[in-house]
């Protein structure tokens, strides 16, 4: 599994906020793959508690993806 580091900042600019969304909707996708690999490892029962949790991530990641998109459409 990777290391995972979260950054934390105070203010950012409007190109450094987008750039920093962009790079998290990308990690959360990764994330997801990450969980659903490691399902892999339990019980059928826990694995559908996974599946789910993945398919909220991914319900989320979207809305992110959304965001950018109007973001680029703003631009």
């Amino acid at each position: 599994m990777s290391e995972h580091h979260h950054h934390h900042h105070e203010e950012h600019s409007a190109k450094e906020a987008e750039a920093l969304l962009r790079y998290m909707a990308d990690h959360n996708e990764h994330h997801a793959e990450e969980l659903t690999e490691l399902s892999e490892s339990f019980s059928e029962n826990v694995r559908a508690k996974i599946a789910e949790a993945v398919k909220v991530l991914n319900e989320g990641n979207a809305k992110l993806r959304e965001a950018l998109a109007e973001l680029e459409k703003e631009g």
